[in-house]
């Protein structure tokens, strides 16, 4: 995919070649790896205008800029069961935290099914976009301030 961030873009490539149980083994090595946001950033409770709507893992995002044109994102799942969520924020934190903004704007929502394959139920789809979609409102927004 032309202009999303590299390493997102390496580890899509990375995804295209995998079978249905290596995709599935893959996506728990990640959700394994999954970081709860840290508590300099936020605590539980954690505020609803974080909350990701239509994710039925509760998960919740949140973004710090790191320069003028990137961001680190920190993502909560509230939900112990909810792997794919904790996966997909931890693909996220390690494939677009810091890339510029223009970049994970770029990041087409077709990316859930690049990386879970077409057989995601809509439920579970429409949560992990909007997880993307959380993220990318913050790149707006940080894309829209002015610059120092």
């Amino acid at each position: 995919m032309e202009g999303i961030p590299q390493t997102l873009a390496d580890l899509l490539d990375e995804f295209s070649f995998l079978d249905r149980t290596e995709r599935v083994d893959y996506l728990i090595e990640y959700a394994d790896q999954f970081e709860n946001v840290p508590e300099r950033i936020a605590v539980r409770p954690y505020p609803e205008e974080r909350r990701v709507k239509r994710c039925e893992s509760q998960a919740y995002v949140w973004a710090e800029d790191t320069d003028a044109n990137a961001q680190k994102y920190y993502f909560a799942v509230e939900n112990p069961q909810g792997i794919s969520a904790k996966s997909f924020c931890a693909i996220l934190d390690d494939t677009i935290s810091g890339a510029p903004l223009e970049e994970v704007l770029r990041i087409p929502g077709d990316v859930v099914f690049d990386i879970y394959g077409k057989e995601i139920s809509m439920g579970k789809g429409e949560g992990l976009l909007g997880i993307l979609t959380s993220v990318q409102l913050f790149a707006r927004e940080a894309a829209g301030r002015p610059r120092a």
